[in-house]
């Protein structure tokens, strides 16, 4: 969207010119899937697809809100004295829970704002629109009342309005990425200390596709709590007899000598599949430094075939399109990418053979499922940012 564009749009709204532009990028995760919370690595990058925002001042305390995604919803006007959750107001709750939390936080706002929300991300389709949106807001207020709370503290408030205001036990790796994405880079981060680093995203030939099965979800509605609950419930399991805080720190060797102790095949799967996952997210940045991409996708392979089989999160969409992508010419490999049940997955497509690649995927799908995916080429973004003439 270019920043005339959104000024104008803005203006239709408010007929007011707006004081400051933003934007705030989604995310695909390229390996690491239901770590975070368990205290593991995640490999994620931010992407082009995103939110854009435009604010202007307002003289009393009245806070506005409108997305041209729900026009029809028109203007949600927002009482700092009523920040609670409301379910009719939908994508405003996760304004509000930020708001919420940066009051909280020893924030103080001395007006309000007309704020004006376009978004290119599509909705629900497990790229972070939620992580996006929280972390656009955080800098609009970071910006507007000249706050002092730095990136890492908006990245946790994002995390408490997701877990708290809304209600899904998501980890912290979709606003870390939002956040503090980079250019050309992906970022490996271990979710347990919060250590990171960026590691250039060399892809050589190949491009990264999404592959949008087009099929809603939402994640509070979803299986989503109930992975991450049976998740704690294996680990709680094997403290018993060993010296760990998350899954996240073991070994597959080590789940292997201590597994006998999980009652049940169900928590075998689940825990196997949080150990192995971060193994395999430490072994695909290796093969990203070393410019080994065959192996890279390989990784990618085996990271979905074991979100399909140990921790049950794809679905008929997501494997008609992953496994469909895998016999596909010039694929290095595929996966599904977000919490799962539906949203979209990824495929590393060398360029000559994209054009063929969606034709092909698309007509197996639209057979197998009974209506069409929506592919997009992704290329990496900064982070949240104010946007500049």
């Amino acid at each position: 969207m270019k920043l005339e564009e959104l000024k104008q749009d803005f203006a239709n709204i408010y007929h007011d010119q707006p004081s400051g532009c933003y934007f705030s990028p989604g995310r695909i995760n390229l390996i690491g899937e239901h770590t975070d919370y368990n205290g593991g690595h995640v490999f994620p990058c931010a992407i082009s697809l995103g939110i854009y925002g435009a604010v202007s001042p307002r003289t009393d305390q009245q806070f506005n809100f409108y997305s041209a995604n729900f026009a029809k919803t028109g203007i949600v006007t927002v009482d700092l004295a009523q920040l609670k959750y409301v379910k009719k107001d939908s994508w405003v709750n996760y304004a509000k829970g930020m708001m919420h939390y940066l009051l909280k936080s020893g924030a103080h706002f001395d007006h309000g704002l007309n704020i004006y929300i376009s978004g290119n991300i599509p909705d629900g389709a497990g790229l972070s629109s939620s992580a996006a949106l929280e972390m656009l807001i955080g800098l609009i207020m970071k910006d507007q009342f000249n706050l002092t709370i730095d990136r890492l503290e908006l990245v946790k408030l994002g995390v408490k309005t997701e877990n708290n205001f809304i209600g899904v036990n998501s980890g912290i790796m979709d606003q870390f990425a939002v956040a503090m994405g980079q250019r050309d880079q992906a970022i490996l981060l271990d979710t347990g200390k919060l250590h990171y680093k960026m590691v250039p995203l060399k892809l050589n030939n190949n491009l990264i596709v999404i592959m949008n099965t087009n099929k809603r979800r939402e994640l509070s509605d979803s299986k989503y709590n109930e992975r991450r609950k049976e998740s704690e419930e294996g680990l709680k399991i094997l403290q018993t007899e060993l010296n760990i805080r998350a899954l996240g720190e073991l070994t597959g060797h080590l789940l292997d000598e201590y597994g006998y102790l999980l009652p049940n095949e169900m928590l075998l799967k689940r825990c196997r599949h949080a150990v192995w996952e971060n193994q395999r997210t430490l072994a695909a940045e290796k093969a990203l430094q070393k410019g080994n991409l065959a192996q890279f996708g390989r990784l990618m392979n085996a990271s979905h075939l074991s979100l399909e089989y140990d921790y049950e999160v794809t679905g008929k969409e997501l494997d008609t399109l992953v496994h469909t992508a895998w016999k596909q010419p010039g694929v290095l490999g595929a996966r599904m990418t977000g919490a799962g049940f539906g949203g979209c997955a990824i495929a590393l497509v060398a360029k000559e053979q994209v054009t063929a690649f969606q034709e092909n995927v698309a007509a197996v799908y639209q057979h197998q499922i009974g209506y069409a995916p929506s592919f997009y080429l992704a290329a990496t973004s900064d982070g949240t940012k104010i946007l500049h003439e």
